[in-house]
């Protein structure tokens, strides 16, 4: 299945720059792994990440950016965001509060690399909305605070969080939890017999 996985992280700060190498590589091996990279195609974190996902070579995986503009000429002139490391911009016009949860209610799950208060914001979405929620440990800001306020306020599934320091493994993680979540839709690589049984011709 072509899951839908979102990065977060924030788009200024220290964080960014001592992740941006990790955050890269998760949007990488989304991509390689042949699913759909969702971020706010904003800078920062979930640039490094849209830019590792096109890096791929024959790659099968997307680039998707949930714009807070409601327009390209507003998203690259008013808000100065990036557009080329992206296959499709979805422009929401939703602002950036918006934008957040629509960003993350479309994606199947969120991974959290670095962040700051708008990281957050979509950490407490996914976990309302019971997403599959992922942290990228050692990865600065928002994400190395995760397991001590999950420790301290209580919240939707907190005990299912995935944690792991190296991108890889947690991406590798995060889509076996979604095959488990979706293992009554996962269809076997050959169904045609079924349409067969289904038409009554069988």
């Amino acid at each position: 299945m072509r899951y839908q996985i979102c990065v977060s992280g924030a788009a200024n700060g220290d964080s960014v720059e001592a992740s941006a190498t990790l955050a890269y590589r998760l949007g990488r091996e989304i991509s390689k792994q042949g699913k759909i990279l969702t971020t706010g195609a904003t800078v920062g974190l979930p640039h490094y990440a849209a830019i590792g996902a096109v890096s791929v070579k024959g790659r099968t995986g997307l680039s998707v950016g949930f714009s807070p503009a409601s327009s390209f000429r507003q998203h690259v002139n008013t808000y100065k965001l990036p557009f080329k490391p992206f296959d499709y911009i979805n422009f929401t016009g939703m602002n950036y509060v918006g934008r957040d949860t629509h960003l993350v209610l479309s994606s199947d799950a969120v991974i959290t690399v670095g962040g700051r208060m708008g990281s957050l914001h979509e950490l407490a979405t996914a976990l309302e909305a019971r997403k599959v929620v992922a942290v990228l440990t050692g990865s600065k800001g928002l994400a190395d605070y995760t397991k001590t306020l999950l420790e301290n306020v209580e919240a939707p599934n907190s005990k299912d969080v995935i944690f792991d320091s190296n991108p890889e493994r947690l991406v590798q993680k995060v889509i076996k939890r979604l095959d488990e979540r979706n293992r009554d839709f996962i269809a076997p690589e050959d169904d045609s017999h079924l349409a067969i049984k289904r038409s009554g011709n069988g």
